[in-house]
């Protein structure tokens, strides 16, 4: 029985070893992966909207602020990105509208509109305990690996709602387990000054390009890319 136990753990430490190699080779190499070599790119959108701090005092984002600043920056992406998967929290009352309103302007311009409307739970609501935040965030991370493994995005774009993290996270594991390579694109908000969100703080160890919209952000987060004003 002490055999067949060492065993077992032997074969786990292997395993959990090379999972965690795993890891680090797929962030290691993200950034030289180039997605678009072989037709469109397909992009998996973090719409929703949340809480910031803007100059030390704390502003709740109404009417889908994140939602707002995402979708300026779809609208400088070109035509080439498409289909266009844009992924909200079920609580998110506000962002659907925004996103089928710039959807059927893109349209007039463009050949037929080619994106998708999803949903998830949205991990932590503004002021959300922490103890029950970890409940809420397994619960979107249970629903964003179903999808991304269906949607199989070529980019993750985000830029700092709660529900990015989850997501992002999914789109990690496809590479991990070699379903796919997916570029996690994450852009600090415009009202981001001296200090980044909490998704931000998270994602800057993981996303592939992280984008920060202030100097003071860039000094303190070196592996930030600061090309100014985004959105």
């Amino acid at each position: 029985m002490g055999l067949l136990c060492g065993a077992l753990c032997g074969v786990i430490v292997t395993l959990v070893t090379v999972f965690i190699l795993r890891i680090f080779v797929t962030l290691r190499h993200g950034s030289k992966h180039k997605p678009g070599k072989k037709g469109p790119v397909s992009v998996l959108v973090v719409a929703g909207s949340g809480q910031i701090n803007l100059s030390s005092q704390i502003v709740r984002k109404h009417n889908g602020g994140h939602t707002t600043e995402i979708i300026r920056l779809m609208g400088a992406l070109s035509p080439f990105y498409k289909p266009r998967h844009y992924v909200l929290a079920d609580t998110d009352k506000m962002s659907e509208e925004k996103i089928r309103a710039f959807e059927a302007e893109r349209e007039k311009t463009c050949s037929a509109s080619q994106f998708t409307l999803h949903r998830i739970p949205r991990s932590r609501e503004v002021r959300q305990s922490w103890s029950s935040s970890v409940l809420t965030s397994l619960s979107a991370l249970v629903s964003s690996i179903p999808l991304l493994f269906r949607l199989q995005p070529d980019v993750v774009l985000c830029n700092g709602p709660g529900t990015c993290v989850p997501l992002c996270a999914a789109g990690i594991l496809l590479g991990v387990l070699g379903v796919k390579r997916v570029l996690i694109v994450f852009v600090e908000s415009i009202c981001r000054v001296e200090t980044l969100s909490l998704s931000g703080k998270i994602l800057y160890y993981f996303a592939d390009y992280f984008f920060v919209q202030w100097v003071p952000l860039k000094d303190k987060y070196p592996k930030a890319i600061y090309l100014g004003r985004l959105v």
